[in-house]
């Protein structure tokens, strides 16, 4: 069946047409003259559908008597365009080479009526919403990420130039730099009760001139008298010199166990019995610092002196740790007291290594273990009472009687007592003032009660009494001879708590 379109619309014809239709269409056919003729088998058969094109007839053909109607609703459409004719022989009908215009037509809107709005047509507003919701943050991180390269490659922290340490060009592979000094002291208030009694036994002795330094580990507290002052340091300089010796035993510079050799010009006299050995005998290393303190050895210290590098490198080590009155200006003995230093100072290189701020904690125990084992016990050690601990050094030549150590009281109070007295040609009051002198920094500290690092923690109970205390008179005089007795009126001062933590 062949099938026609139209710009506006399609129709179907019946398949059965009558006669006289047929014939109808031939005379239409001849009387148009510019038409062209339809050969004979263009002619449908019987039962064949024939479309015809009108030239704007919106009217339905007529139907002969006798003949069946078509089926309603079908209707030529209104506007239907003639093919033009082409020019020279008409060729021969073929279905197949019908030229047909596919015209779109419009689809009829359907009825609404009843119609339900799906899920998605009523989620749209709110999908839209969330939709732009994410291209606002999706904006903002970006905005964000481009503001904070931007604020980063800006900072001037991050265009700093690391400055170097100027080496030294006079030593290959090391830099001429000036380091921190550790921490040391932490002060807080002077102690005035037991400051006016020190200064009551200075004033009792005449003719003695004594520098004193006590300090509170606990709580800063200290008591200062011409502690300053750079004074002889007879033995007492020996403290510094262990202290670098096992700094550099830290360091992996020197072994406990290397060998030491006791050269000529090392031996000294005085104090000691590494003197009465021959030269060229070796000694370990730790023996030589354990001699150095435990008996003063002298000859041991120049050995020891040599061994760290000489006076120089020595004296260049205690000013990196902050010290600038101790200065090694001759080997030992030093018996015209060049080599110097001062109470301050002395109590200052006790608290960094009871700190454990210039050497480690190991190398910190050993040092208050051969610092125990001092054997003169006539100065600091005499004044204290029953289990007490002291690590100290001595220091004595005929000016100068010195004593500088840490002091562990049996109620858990730590303090750091240093007392220097220049006296007359070996005065004997010397001995008896700085034992005077400790006897009351003793009374004071261990009837103070020491800082709980843990205030759950109770402190164990000790088998020693405390020391029993009266308050003195007014204008009672003061036997020198005898540590005075002190004031329980006076109120403790409130402080708080300074703790040390270990530092390398």
């Amino acid at each position: 069946m062949a099938v026609s379109e139209s710009s506006d619309k399609l129709r179907d014809f019946s398949r059965r047409q009558p006669v006289n239709r047929r014939q109808r269409s031939r005379k239409v056919q001849k009387a148009e003259s510019k038409k062209v003729k339809v050969p004979n088998q263009q002619r449908a058969g019987a039962g064949a559908a024939v479309i015809t094109r009108s030239q704007n007839n919106a009217t339905p053909p007529p139907v002969a008597v006798g003949g069946r109607r078509p089926k309603q609703g079908l209707v030529m459409p209104s506007v239907v365009k003639p093919i033009p004719t082409a020019k020279g022989p008409i060729p021969p009908f073929n279905p197949n080479n019908v030229k047909v215009r596919t015209v779109r037509a419009q689809k009829q809107p359907m009825p609404q009526i009843g119609r339900r709005v799906s899920r998605k047509t009523r989620l749209k507003p709110m999908a839209r919403a969330i939709l732009y919701a994410i291209r606002l943050l999706i904006v903002g991180v970006g905005i964000g990420a481009i503001v904070g390269t931007v604020l980063s490659v800006l900072d001037p922290a991050t265009r700093m130039v690391p400055v170097s340490t100027p080496s030294n060009t006079g030593n290959t592979g090391q830099t001429q730099s000036k380091p921190t000094p550790p921490a040391g002291l932490y002060l807080t208030q002077e102690i005035t009760p037991l400051k006016n009694v020190v200064q009551q036994l200075a004033t009792a002795t005449p003719n003695l001139s004594p520098g004193v330094f006590l300090v509170d580990l606990d709580t800063g507290g200290y008591v200062d008298i011409n502690a300053a002052n750079a004074l002889p340091a007879a033995s007492t300089i020996k403290i510094p010199i262990l202290v670098a010796f096992f700094q550099d035993v830290d360091a992996g510079k020197i072994r406990l166990d290397e060998l030491l050799t006791m050269q000529q010009e090392m031996v000294a006299g005085g104090s000691g019995n590494f003197q009465y050995k021959p030269a060229g005998t070796q000694y370990a290393a730790l023996e030589v610092a354990t001699k150095m303190i435990t008996i003063s050895d002298n000859t041991a210290t120049n050995m020891l002196i040599a061994r760290l590098g000489g006076m120089e490198a020595l004296n260049e080590r205690f000013r990196s740790w902050g010290l600038t009155s101790t200065v090694i200006r001759n080997i030992l003995p030093d018996l015209p007291g060049t080599n110097t230093t001062s109470p301050k100072e002395l109590g200052n290189i006790m608290t960094m290594v009871s700190q454990g701020n210039l050497v480690s904690m190991r190398s910190r125990d050993q040092i208050l273990d051969i610092m125990r084992q001092t054997e003169r016990d006539n100065l600091l050690p005499s004044g204290l009472g029953a289990g007490a601990r002291v690590y100290h050094k001595t220091g004595d030549i005929g000016t100068m009687l010195a004593d500088a150590g840490l002091i562990d009281t049996p109620t858990g109070k730590r303090y750091v007592v240093a007392v220097m007295v220049q006296r007359p040609n070996n005065d004997p009051r010397a001995e008896k003032l700085i034992s005077s002198i400790s006897r009351a920094a003793y009374q004071q500290f261990s009837q103070s009660e020491p800082t709980p690092s843990n205030t759950t923690s109770n402190l164990p109970a000790t088998a020693y009494p405390s020391p029993v205390m009266a308050s003195p008179a007014t204008n009672t005089p003061i036997n020198p001879s005898i540590a005075p007795p002190i004031s329980n009126s006076y109120p403790a001062p409130m402080m708080n708590p300074q703790y040390y933590p270990p530092t390398r």
